[in-house]
């Protein structure tokens, strides 16, 4: 989906719905490397993830989008990291951020109309136009900062 139409379909599918819920993966590789991706229809670098689907738990519906978004298998169960409120996105909208440690990638995606791009970034080398919101939680994650409850 590009930037256009994201932006033309979001509205009407967040009135669509009360309460969203998505998930995020903070992907931990063995050197200490995050990796992040960046979509095609918003800007900056974020971690992969999305929405939860009816009928999905928290874990499936991170299972599914790391999978499609960065092509990467969880190789045991993730951490929790917290859920953070949205409300700058959607005054319903909720995001639940795991930390994935075990996990395997054995094709990275070709860029596409969604995923623009992804790669693995040491903490101390994160690309400038990484999110807000994802530097507040690579903060709380790794340098343990209190976290917030603000996404």
């Amino acid at each position: 989906m590009n930037q256009a139409i994201g932006a033309v379909l979001r509205p009407f599918w967040r009135l669509s719905r009360g309460l969203t819920l998505g998930t995020r993966g903070c992907i931990i590789d063995a050197g200490g490397k995050i990796l992040l991706i960046r979509h095609g229809y918003q800007p900056g670098w974020h971690f992969p993830g999305g929405g939860v689907e009816w009928g999905e738990t928290l874990e499936m519906a991170l299972a599914r989008e790391l999978k499609e978004e960065a092509g990467v298998e969880m190789t045991g169960r993730p951490e929790l990291h917290g859920v953070f409120a949205n409300f700058a996105a959607f005054p319903g909208d909720h995001v639940a951020v795991f930390v994935v440690r075990q996990w395997q990638r054995s094709v990275e995606p070709a860029p596409n109309l969604e995923i623009a791009a992804s790669g693995l970034f040491a903490p101390d080398a994160m690309p400038l136009d990484t999110t807000p919101s994802t530097r507040r939680r690579l903060s709380e994650i790794l340098d343990r900062q209190p976290p917030s409850q603000q996404w």
